[in-house]
């Protein structure tokens, strides 16, 4: 018998032109006032799909994924846009299997995202 492991890793893509854009629209004031209001309003809905998927509440768990898809647009986090509507997707669907694995990615993903995005505020933008 062969175990296989799995490499749970979260790669994440981020529209570094859309993060130089809101800046340049803003300033940097502005710009990291919604860049961090942004991620804390990301971070709150992951947990609140985390929890609905564990309580069961699938509607309020599609609805928690789909409001994140924009809000993650926004501040060029693309990979998690994409994650969260496969998520919102999945939610009104009768595949259990599908949608928890998905979740779990959304989870990787948005933790990875978030770190991304804090790195690069930390570099000059």
């Amino acid at each position: 018998m062969v175990v296989a492991k799995l490499r749970l890793e979260g790669n994440v893509h981020l529209d570094r032109e859309r993060l130089d854009q809101l800046y340049a629209q803003l300033g940097p004031t502005g710009a990291e006032g919604i860049v961090n209001r942004a991620m804390e309003e990301l971070a709150v809905r992951l947990a609140k799909v985390e929890s609905c998927h564990r309580k069961g509440q699938l509607e309020e768990l599609q609805r928690a994924a789909r409001s994140m898809i924009a809000i993650s647009e926004q501040i060029g986090m693309v990979t998690f846009a994409q994650v969260a509507a496969s998520v919102s997707a999945l939610a009104v669907t009768d595949d259990g299997t599908a949608l928890a694995a998905t979740v779990e990615r959304l989870m990787r993903i948005g933790e990875n995202s978030l770190l991304a995005v804090w790195d690069l505020q930390g570099a000059s933008i």
